[in-house]
């Protein structure tokens, strides 16, 4: 079975509860500490296997197999990685089954980090996230003032929620470049200082 290490909590003697998302489900496992064991972060891809015990309400986490890409080594990509993945936890750990979506968008963002900005990679997969669960607000309207968004300029807030220049405080968007935003999923219009803006806004949850 494979899955991506979303969260890590240290228990006793230093064993570990870890969340892996899978392909259906996001599981919860238990890792004994061992010196022999594989060393495992937040944001690995890993192979393993689910150990049930009738002694032990959660399966123990076995035959740990790292994934490894080739930026997992490079400070800058992987951090921002970590970064995604820590709020995909957040959004989903109330959840345990799931569809395909979730791990297919990791698989293809991993696959793009590789020779892509971060940045860039994981702005688009936050759109794909709101995109999917419907939670995308393409129609242009203030979600603060319930009114049409008319202006050339717009701001967005938490899940890039638009609203008007004088309804919210942050970053000042040109609004045809988020409305292509929206529609292209792609960030290839945006600028530098846009894309910091944007992920800032990414950082505060899905």
């Amino acid at each position: 079975m494979q899955g991506y290490i979303l969260n890590i909590n240290r228990v006793k003697n230093e064993d570990l509860i870890v969340s892996i998302l899978t392909k259906d489900r996001l599981k919860t496992l238990y890792r004994f500490y061992g010196a022999r064991h594989s060393v495992i972060n937040i944001g690995y891809k890993i192979d393993f296997e689910a150990i049930y015990s009738a002694k032990s309400s959660i399966p123990m986490l076995r035959e740990v197999l790292p994934l490894s890409y080739k930026w997992i080594f490079e400070n800058n990509r992987f951090y921002v990685w970590q970064q995604f993945l820590k709020l995909l936890y957040k959004h989903l750990k109330d959840v345990e089954e799931l569809n395909s979506f979730y791990f297919d968008m990791l698989d293809n963002s991993a696959t793009k980090l590789h020779k892509q900005n971060p940045k860039r990679v994981m702005i688009e997969s936050y759109l794909s996230i709101l995109s999917h669960e419907g939670r995308l607000h393409n129609e242009f309207v203030c979600f603060l003032c319930d009114e049409g968004i008319d202006t050339k300029s717009l701001k967005l807030t938490r899940s890039l929620m638009p609203t008007h220049l004088e309804c919210a405080n942050g970053f000042i968007f040109d609004k045809r470049k988020i409305q292509n935003l929206f529609n292209t999923k792609s960030t290839i219009e945006l600028n530098d200082d846009e894309i910091e803006s944007l992920w800032d806004i990414v950082c505060r949850g899905l």
